[in-house]
């Protein structure tokens, strides 16, 4: 079955041709590792989760790079303000080293907390490939891309002919705009660091000898040298979110392009902002919310992985509690279900697989997805066997992990508390019944009234 996918660089749906026949090869920009990941930072990687996940469905070998970008990330995208790294360890009273290693641990984590599977992914990092960034500048200097400032080595962008295409950049807009340069030996508006010269006052944690002096490499620069290290020059699919589109992919292709004189990247993926309160969320606006607090409110990752892929992964989502509650109750309920299909296991239903899977081929359109897990568990023409085999196949790819839901033993004390409340609903005292309700759900059970009586369930 053909697969779809929309391409930033053509605004457009396109059909996916590999460049290697059976073999898919992707690079997800990663977390800047000096604070955690914020769960609209996370929604990138549920996507790449996916992403890899419909690969596999269709029978492709697939090689995934996530960076870690673990220094040169300044807090500006015009190459100034401080290293974000450097930033963390002030904050925290740590060393460099200590605060990308502490996140980065708190970021794989994460990934596990919400089911995606990194096995066999490459996690680099950017402080592990200083030699090959130091390459790449030089080859960029052979090429007559780059020029020196007193605070760094620049890529000159005047030098690639097609600068901001990815992001539809007016150039000549930004040309003009920019009459004030916060770095007045820039030559055009546009061009950005490779390398960063660290400053005669007060020595960093995290620099390095270069042939143009100590300092240390710019944010754009990593991924270009790693991502053509582990993919080749030339590979398939990069991924990130839609605020990477105007400057930092596109300063990725053009340093990347310039560097090898061929195309970088076929296919350009983007994910929406989360939204809280209508803003993005961000750190550096401090609104920004954790798996974390998610966890200390009561509610599952799963919950939020079930709510992402509610949406279309392109568009900006805005993040209610409300809304959170809403995917909990549906994802348990969904629990719940294939739990009361039985042990057994039947076999996989081809109408519904064959819908499904035109559904995820067709750029990841999960909502429709979802939507078809519900008609599916509504189709009083399937045995329960067959839907709980189809919900099997379905979670290979949605990641929700319902194959791994069993009927659990209840304990006696809540089996107990069960048949007392049902006495007091037969005996129609319903202020007792909502008590021994709110009760069983206190210690992490849920009840659900049949037509046979009371069901009781682990949360």
């Amino acid at each position: 079955m053909d697969i779809y996918l929309y391409n930033t660089l053509t605004r457009s749906k396109e059909l996916f041709r590999p460049i290697h026949e059976g073999e898919v090869f992707m690079y997800h920009c990663g977390p800047t590792v000096y604070n955690y990941a914020h769960i609209g930072n996370l929604r990138a990687y549920v996507f790449a989760d996916v992403l890899r996940k419909m690969f596999v469905f269709n029978n492709y070998a697939v090689k995934q790079v996530i960076n870690i970008t673990d220094v040169g990330h300044l807090t500006s995208d015009e190459d100034e303000g401080e290293d974000k790294l450097e930033a963390g360890a002030l904050r925290e009273g740590k060393t460099a080293k200590e605060i990308a290693h502490f996140y980065t641990d708190a970021f794989l984590s994460d990934l596990s907390l919400l089911n995606i599977d990194t096995k066999g992914t490459l996690f680099p990092k950017a402080t592990d490939h200083i030699a090959e960034q130091i390459a790449l500048i030089k080859t960029l200097e052979e090429k007559n891309a780059t020029y020196t400032t007193s605070d760094g080595v620049y890529f000159d962008t005047s030098a690639y002919a097609h600068y901001g295409q990815l992001g539809r950049l007016n150039i000549a807009g930004l040309k003009e705009g920019a009459r004030v340069l916060k770095n007045p030996e820039k030559r055009n508006s546009t061009d950005f660091a490779l390398w960063k010269f660290s400053k005669p006052e007060g020595k960093r944690q995290q620099e390095w000898d270069s042939p143009w002096g100590v300092g240390f490499p710019g944010w754009h620069l990593e991924c270009s040298a790693m991502s053509m290290k582990y993919l080749g020059p030339h590979f398939d699919i990069h991924t990130g979110g839609i605020d990477h589109i105007p400057v930092h992919h596109t300063n990725e292709i053009a340093q990347s392009e310039t560097a090898t004189g061929e195309r970088f990247v076929n296919y350009w993926m983007h994910t929406g902002f989360v939204n809280i309160e209508g803003e993005k969320m961000a750190k550096s606006g401090g609104n920004f919310i954790t798996l974390e607090t998610l966890k200390e409110k009561g509610y599952s990752p799963l919950s939020y992985r079930y709510s992402l892929l509610t949406a279309d992964y392109k568009k900006t989502i805005n993040f209610t509690w409300e809304a959170l509650g809403g995917a909990q109750t549906a994802l348990e309920k969904l629990y719940a279900i294939f739990v009361e299909y039985g042990e057994e296991i039947g076999q996989i239903d081809k109408d519904y697989a064959e819908k499904f899977h035109s559904f995820i081929n067709n750029d990841l359109d999960t909502p429709r997805a979802i939507a078809l897990v519900w008609e599916l568990v509504k189709d009083t023409a399937l045995s329960p066997a067959d839907k709980k085999r189809t919900l099997i196949l379905f979670d290979e790819i949605l990641g929700l992990n319902i194959a791994n839901q069993k009927q659990e033993k209840i304990p006696e004390e809540i089996l107990k508390l069960a048949k007392e409340r049902e006495q007091y609903r037969k005996d129609a005292n319903w202020q007792r019944s909502d008590e021994l309700r709110a009760e069983i759900e206190s210690l992490g059970y849920e009840i659900k009234d049949t037509d046979t009586g009371a069901k009781v369930y682990k949360k």
